[in-house]
């Protein structure tokens, strides 16, 4: 149930994309422990659709901002991990396009009973409650 958004520049190829989006799930799904169900949305803008400062982009590079929404947990060596994991891939996918240097990954972590999915909290999910006290330790 991850979600994870990359706001990016246009410009690079399928095979960097497919790449990209195999090497993130991989770090997500490493650290949140479940696969199959984490989803990568990258979605890309021309330098003249983002300012920075109030300056359209275009005399420098762009750069990415990244947003994670996922169940909430506790491990912060976990966190630093995955964080690293996704800022090496998208330095790989992004090299010569954007300022990966500066990539801002920003996580959204909810307790279950502020998340729904087929029609019921994630908290009535007892298979899920027990993915997420596993993920934290308890």
């Amino acid at each position: 149930m991850p979600q994870f958004f990359i706001e990016a520049p246009a410009g690079i190829g399928r095979e960097a994309k497919q790449q990209l989006m195999i090497e993130v799930t991989a770090a997500i799904e490493e650290a949140f422990r479940m696969s199959p169900d984490i989803q990568v949305w990258l979605r890309e803008y021309s330098g003249e659709n983002v300012a920075y400062d109030g300056r359209l982009y275009g005399d420098e590079p762009m750069r990415l901002v990244c947003f994670l929404e996922a169940p909430e947990f506790t491990g912060e060596d976990v966190s630093r991990a995955m964080t690293k994991r996704i800022n090496d891939a998208i330095e790989v996918a992004y090299e010569g396009i954007a300022n990966t240097a500066e990539t801002l990954i920003l996580m959204n972590r909810y307790p279950l009973q502020d998340a729904g999915f087929q029609g019921r909290l994630q908290s009535d999910d007892p298979e899920l409650v027990e993915a997420i006290k596993r993920l934290n330790g308890a």
